[in-house]
Formats: C-alpha cells, sequence, structure tokens
C-alpha cells in the first residue's frame, strides 16, 4: 500500500503526491496521471497494483493548487467541477510539469515509464512526445490524443488504447491516428466504451481492461522494466 506525501513542483507549489513503493525488486519507476476525478481510491489502487508488479509509482495530485484534496464521483455536481478544474482552471502545461518532476525524482534510479487514464491519458501521451527522460508510454482514452497531439511522433515507444464506442473519442480521428503510423507507437482499439478500465464505471469492461494491463506491462518490460 502507498501513501499520500507531498512534492513541490517546478513552479515551488507543494502539492500531493501519492507514492507506492516496488514490491520485491524494482523494475523501474512509474508515473501515473490520474483522471479528472482527482487521485481517487481507484488511481491509488492501479498505483499498488504497479507496485506489486516491481515497480516505485508516484501519482500526482494535479489539481491540488486550485482545489486541494480534490476526489469525486463520476456524476453530478461534482463531475461538473472535475470538467471545470480541467477544462478552465488548471493550465494543461502545469500538469506536462508536475509528470515531468515526477520523472525527474525517479529517473536516476533506473528507467522511468508513464501511464494515464483519460484526462491523463492525454498527458501521458504528451509527455511521450516531449520528455527526453521516459522508457516507454501507455496512454488510456485520452481525447487529446488523436484531436491536439496526433501529428508529433513519441519520443519513446509508446501505445494508446482507445473503446470502439467512445462516444466523446470518434473513431475517425483514432483512426487517421493509426493512419499516420508513427513509428515509435501502436494503437489498439477494444470493443469497450470510455472509461473501460475502471471498475467504478459503469462502462468497465473486464476483458479488454485486462489485455490493456498485459499489454502495458509487456512494453514496460520490453523496454527496460
Amino acid at each position: 500500500m502507498g501513501q499520500m506525501t507531498k512534492m513541490k513542483m517546478s513552479d515551488g507549489a507543494e502539492i500531493a503526491v501519492y507514492h507506492a513503493l516496488p514490491d520485491g525488486e524494482r523494475r523501474g519507476g512509474l508515473v501515473l496521471i490520474q483522471e479528472i476525478f482527482g487521485v481517487t481510491d481507484h488511481i491509488r489502487e492501479l498505483c499498488d497494483e504497479f507496485a506489486a508488479d516491481g515497480y516505485e509509482v508516484l501519482a500526482p495530485a494535479l489539481f491540488d493548487r486550485e482545489h486541494p484534496g480534490f476526489e469525486c464521483d463520476y456524476t453530478g455536481a461534482e463531475f461538473e467541477r472535475a470538467m471545470e478544474l480541467a477544462r478552465k482552471l488548471h493550465p494543461f502545461d502545469l500538469s506536462l510539469a508536475d509528470a515531468q518532476t515526477c520523472i525527474d525524482a525517479l529517473k536516476e534510479k533506473g528507467p522511468v515509464f508513464i501511464t494515464g487514464y483519460c484526462y491523463g491519458g492525454s498527458v501521458a501521451w504528451r509527455m511521450a512526445q516531449i520528455s527526453a527522460d521516459l522508457a516507454a508510454a501507455s496512454s488510456y482514452y485520452g481525447s487529446m490524443v488523436p484531436t491536439i497531439f496526433a501529428d508529433e511522433a513519441p519520443r519513446c515507444a509508446t501505445i494508446a488504447h482507445f473503446g470502439r464506442f467512445d462516444q466523446g473519442i470518434p473513431m475517425e480521428g483514432v483512426e487517421a491516428l493509426i493512419e499516420r503510423a508513427h513509428p515509435t507507437a501502436q494503437i489498439f482499439v477494444y470493443d469497450a466504451n470510455h472509461g473501460f478500465n475502471s471498475d467504478r464505471r459503469k462502462d468497465y469492461h473486464e476483458p479488454s481492461s485486462e489485455q490493456a494491463r498485459e499489454r502495458t506491462l509487456a512494453l514496460f518490460r520490453a523496454c527496460g522494466g
């Protein structure tokens, strides 16, 4: 089980970061980027699962500057607050900077990987494009991947996971991303909806979640982890 700690970011702010130590032999470091809902029990559980697989995991609470300790449900007023934080109040570039700070904290110990979900999926993909310190990346259903960040090839080996029935990420964009055939990237499409990896969501799809996780771990291990 990991624990919440504080880390100073590049702008001097101290934000909460969930830190999970590897169980047994350390395979590498992993930066895990949240959905818009915060570092929830689901995100912490994912961190612990990766730690059980041998990774030292850092998951920064990206919205701590605007709303300290923010965690929310998937519906109602809390969902609206999450959307406001992600789309209006919190600069995306600051999420990238926080991800790099976490990468920097891990990179002297061995290879560093990144993964992220929804909003975090976009962060993970973009970090794979701009950071020179990553061994591999796994991006889950990031809406900005096929729309804003499709043109540039990732600098490290990267996989991206999308749901075929995701109404928020039209398949036309995903198919166009596949057609770009970036040599460092592989795009996977699952017979699932948005958020298929989270067993807290109505669109959870266990076979897709398990297959995406297997592919993520296989990539990390092929790249030194």
